[in-house]
């Protein structure tokens, strides 16, 4: 039985990882893992509409789906079972973030000010549907960083997040980048080029 370990997930996420397995053609049967109530009633919700038979159970905190096939698998939108009509992601608007401070000024203020603002990205309604991280703004994508967890939020909204390898070797954090993917000045410029682009 194939697992599908969605802790730590939130909404679509979980929906999408189990809807890709229950769409592969070897299909048969799945367990899925959620730790939180709305990824429970979100993977509740899909396989009932993708017309599985399951059961659920409750262990140590975590919810466990055992789902199989019981006919044909019915095609479900991700929205249906997510709301995430609220949520846009403006993929013609690029943030470029080249610090991991925000502002010019003591820095111990401009580190607090950059997670509030990493994290009032994920609260907002409107996303950009790029971010590039350049020079020591790659310390944020990167092992260590305060705001790895909002990062991550807003690439499972389906924001994209690039962060420049020149960088990443110059202060040798290549090996240390936990969210998004490497990227290089050629498609930085590309980006710049074909959205709205603010610098941070």
């Amino acid at each position: 039985m194939k697992i599908v370990d969605c802790r730590g997930l939130t909404c679509p996420k979980p929906v999408i990882l189990t809807k890709k397995e229950v769409e592969s053609p070897d299909f048969n049967e799945i367990e899925v893992i959620v730790d939180n109530e709305s990824s429970r009633e979100n993977v509740k919700k899909y396989l009932s509409s993708a017309n599985l038979l399951f059961t659920m159970e409750e262990k140590e905190g975590l919810y466990h789906f055992y789902a199989r096939k019981q006919g044909d698998v019915k095609k479900v939108d991700d929205a249906v079972v997510c709301d995430i009509s609220n949520i846009s992601i403006e993929t013609g608007l690029t943030y470029v973030i080249a610090s991991d401070k925000f502002g010019n000024g003591d820095d111990s203020l401009g580190a607090l000010l950059m997670k509030s603002f990493i994290y009032s990205l994920t609260e907002a309604t409107q996303k950009p549907g790029t971010l590039i991280f350049l020079n020591a703004g790659v310390k944020l994508t990167s092992e260590g960083s305060d705001v790895l967890e909002s990062l991550k939020k807003l690439e499972e909204f389906g924001v994209e997040i690039l962060s420049c390898g020149t960088c990443l070797d110059f202060y040798n954090l290549k090996e240390n980048l936990k969210v998004g993917s490497v990227t290089n000045m050629y498609t930085i410029v590309e980006k710049m080029n074909s959205t709205k682009t603010i610098k941070i």
